[in-house]
């Protein structure tokens, strides 16, 4: 595997800052009184430090956590022993990670690719597409993919649907689900693979579809869009009780979902912006949690923490086609 340290925009070398064995409380933000009580005091663990907007978290089967960087264009790799490499550099806007079964990582970007050994096998792209963000493979090996076609931060001026989802197919073919989708981020599974979830930022909340055995999706519902009236929900990963963990973008949380959509608990982040979260570790029992920024210390930028939150996850499916 070819590594890098990663440097900034400028070409200065960036600081990156690795506090593997440094607690850090959670920081409580202001919650109406009927959320108050739901809200979790868990230690937060600072795991790195000094990035820009961190996406992507993902484990792979050697315990290590990958993410990307979105303004500084690279994707990072934390071992187990907390050492942190740069795996790629200049790729622009790296939303999505996961494992494939021969080596390397599925990404996306300016399309989704197949990256390997440094190089790029690119299985989706498309003319005009801004980016493709979130992405998670099913049991059988399958993507599915959002593409974006407008910015997050525009999001409450612009809640038309600009965006589409699609799913990779095992023989490389592309099969388009649907487009009605505003500003695509997280997808996840849950536990039997039955049920796709995927969070649409301009509804602020999460579409819900039936998969059958044959991959067709029927069902299509909303869910959760009075818990992130506060915020913008991003990045999401699913347990093995099959509640959805879901990233509070503008929100300094972590929102716990049952499959219906109600708010069942949430984490406090000291991060306004946060964008993503995935489980891991021996017994993935460990969440990430990723951000943008950090509110107790704002030199700090983008920021990766870990944590215990008392829930398991299970391993992210590995990518085959």
């Amino acid at each position: 595997m070819q590594m890098a340290r990663r440097r900034s925009r400028s070409g200065q070398r960036a600081i990156v800052t690795v506090l593997s064995t440094t607690a850090v409380s959670s920081i409580r933000h202001p919650l109406p009184p009927q959320r108050a009580d739901r809200t979790m005091n868990i230690d937060l663990e600072l795991v790195a430090s000094g990035y820009g907007l961190v996406e992507g978290p993902r484990t792979d089967a050697d315990g290590a956590l990958w993410f990307s960087d979105i303004p500084g264009g690279t994707v990072s790799r934390v071992d187990p022993d907390g050492h942190i490499e740069v795996a790629v550099t200049d790729r622009t806007y790296i939303g999505g990670l996961a494992p494939h079964a021969d080596g390397g990582l599925i990404m996306s970007g300016p399309s989704v690719a197949h990256w390997k050994d440094g190089h790029f096998r690119v299985l989706l792209e498309r003319e005009g597409s801004p980016h493709y963000n979130d992405l998670h493979p099913d049991a059988q090996g399958r993507i599915y993919v959002g593409v974006v076609l407008g910015e997050i931060k525009h999001v409450r001026e612009h809640p038309d649907p600009m965006g589409e989802a699609y799913r990779i197919e095992l023989d490389g073919s592309i099969t388009r689900l649907y487009g009605d989708v505003g500003i695509s981020n997280g997808f996840g599974l849950s536990p039997d693979g039955r049920t796709l979830y995927h969070v649409d930022s301009s509804s602020c909340g999460i579409w819900v579809h039936d998969i059958d055995t044959a991959g067709n999706l029927s069902g299509r519902r909303h869910i959760g869009a009075q818990t992130f009236s506060e915020g913008i929900p991003d990045g999401l990963c699913v347990d093995t009780q099959g509640n959805l963990w879901v990233a509070h973008f503008l929100g300094g949380r972590v929102a716990i979902l049952d499959p219906q959509g109600e708010l069942l608990d949430e984490l406090t982040i000291p991060a306004r912006l946060v964008t993503s979260c995935a489980f891991g570790g021996p017994d993935w029992g460990d969440l990430y949690v990723v951000s943008a920024d950090n509110t107790d210390d704002k030199s700090l930028g983008g920021c990766v923490w870990r944590c215990r939150p008392g829930a398991t996850g299970l391993p992210t499916p590995l990518a085959r086609v």
